[in-house]
């Protein structure tokens, strides 16, 4: 694979401390990707923000798109683990989802960080096919495990036996990469709960 800004470089990479913070840089670099997108934010605009230079970062985290994937991991325990906890908490499938639906119109306008889902914004005009994959990836497994979801509520009798798991999952996904969206053009928290509340109005009841 060729890479160009993001390669590392060759020199200097060994026998130098850490002068910096990894948690709090890689925060930054959170919430640096998070603005701007993955093909936006540039090597020189994560160290400007992350406070370190180019041979501590590559140092410390890798290239751009290992640093990147990290981002990911990190975002989802601090502001995607909402989804995980709603779907295995909840005691019925429509719970589950209309947890998950309130929790995101909160989680996606709250203060403090960049509005919407950093997977959805990252992936705007990303021309790097790994990382196209990586975030779809991560999409695709949200979807999978809302329809597994779905799939248990049938097999409980809480939804009919003829409910279209897959449908209704990526329905589900289809309102949350949604409300990313809306939260990024400014829909406010009450907007957001209105949209969730009227998608919850055509679950499936048996």
């Amino acid at each position: 694979m060729v890479r160009t800004e993001d390669s590392r470089p060759q020199a200097g990479r060994r026998g130098r401390p850490r002068s910096f913070d990894r948690a709090t840089a890689l925060e930054k670099a959170v919430m640096a990707f998070w603005e701007r997108g993955y093909e936006a934010t540039s090597v020189s605009d994560l160290t400007r923000v992350m406070g370190i230079g180019a041979p501590s970062l590559y140092a410390a985290f890798g290239d751009k798109q290992a640093l990147f994937e990290e981002v990911v991991r990190a975002y989802d325990e601090r502001y995607g683990s909402f989804g995980v906890r709603a779907l295995t908490e909840e005691p019925t499938a429509r719970a589950a989802v209309a947890r998950l639906l309130r929790e995101a119109a909160a989680e996606y306008t709250a203060p403090g960080h960049p509005h919407g889902c950093l997977y959805a914004h990252a992936a705007t005009n990303c021309t790097n096919a790994e990382v196209e994959e990586f975030l779809r990836g991560r999409r695709n497994a949200t979807i999978a495990a809302i329809a597994d979801r779905v799939r248990a509520g049938v097999a409980a009798g809480e939804l009919p036996e003829d409910t279209d798991a897959e449908a209704l999952a990526r329905y589900t996904g289809v309102v949350i990469q949604g409300m990313s969206q809306q939260a990024r053009d400014g829909a406010s928290r009450q907007e957001l709960e209105a949209v969730a509340e009227f998608a919850l109005s055509i679950w499936p009841r048996t």
